[in-house]
């Protein structure tokens, strides 16, 4: 690990240029003290970084102290840096490699490159934290110690011991035998099997986890797109309810963030949608649906439209007279 982060240091100094001990330990996530004496190992092992003292002093490189790599052209960086700006890398606990990955890439390029890949890259925004709605968006929290276990046996293919909480449920001990992860929407998944039964669990509600000595009972080969396909059309099957709707087409994807799954959808002639959603029971379709208020109009189950027309009617009692 002190390799890796030595090669990183070398690297935020080469991009740039003088940094203080301070700002290096932020990057690095260590404390300033390792920092300096990180810098005395480089030192003795004969990397020209000096310092320089006062108030806009640092740690720098000799000028043209550096590699380059003519391998990548300008296009696969960008792709790369891109790629790199996503969500997928926090939900798999990888943030950190993925931020010390782009800088060894983009330190590779030659420098004509390096620079118009850089600024390229400042011009893609993906996945930010609101929408234009100003919604800020919801990510699973996770910590890295839980994640690292679980993406270790996935990746080894060793049995997991699980601490888990359903949705509703009390926290249980399970063993389960890991196949693969899977991100949607912010939103991270572990596919495995328990007993030779599926699970999907979602890696937010993994309280604890441990990586086993025993092998997991899977195969050598995974397609994971289909398993997904399946457990998807598994869970639509599953203890939910399908809900028809009409919808103003500006609040589409307001609805769609609240509901399970989206079954059809077709435009009708005022210009409005109608939709085929699923959700978790009665109770989460009223909820989801209040929030749009006259922006969307429940058609069927009938329960629902009584149960909406209710709730409107006991508001709309509440505020006849003035207070």
């Amino acid at each position: 690990m002190r390799a890796d982060r030595l090669v990183s240091l070398v690297l935020l100094l080469r991009q740039r240029g003088r940094l203080t001990a301070d700002a290096l330990a932020r990057e690095l996530e260590v404390s300033t003290r390792t920092v300096l004496r990180d810098i005395e190992a480089l030192s003795a092992a004969g990397v020209p970084v000096y310092a320089e003292r006062g108030r806009h002093g640092g740690f720098s490189l000799l000028p043209g102290f550096r590699t380059e790599l003519t391998g990548l052209n300008h296009n696969e960086a960008l792709a790369l840096l891109a790629a790199g700006s996503g969500a997928g890398d926090q939900l798999f606990g990888l943030g950190t490699a993925l931020a010390s990955a782009m800088r060894k890439v983009v330190d590779a390029l030659p420098q004509s490159h390096q620079i118009a890949a850089s600024n390229a890259a400042q011009r893609f925004l993906v996945d930010p934290e609101t929408d234009l709605l100003s919604r800020r968006l919801s990510r699973d929290d996770i910590p890295d110690a839980t994640l690292s276990i679980v993406r270790g046996g996935v990746l080894a293919g060793h049995k997991l011991r699980i601490h888990y909480a359903s949705r509703g449920q009390s926290p249980r001990w399970c063993t389960v035998d890991p196949i693969g992860l899977v991100t949607v929407r912010d939103k991270g998944y572990l596919l495995a099997t328990e007993s030779g039964t599926d699970r999907t669990m979602r890696i937010s509600r993994i309280r604890t986890a441990h990586e086993l000595p025993e092998p997991a009972d899977r195969p050598d080969q995974v397609d994971l797109e289909r398993i997904w396909a399946q457990r998807c059309a598994q869970f639509l099957s599953e203890g939910h309810i399908p809900v028809q709707v009409r919808v103003n087409p500006a609040r589409r994807d307001h609805l769609l963030d609240m509901a399970e799954a989206v079954r059809t959808e077709e435009p009708e002639p005022d210009g409005w949608l109608r939709l085929e959603l699923t959700f978790q029971d009665l109770w989460h379709a009223e909820w989801a649906l209040w929030q749009l208020g006259t922006d969307a109009e429940a058609l069927a189950p009938f329960d629902l439209r009584t149960s909406l027309r209710t709730r409107a009617q006991t508001v709309a009692d509440r505020y006849r007279d003035p207070a």
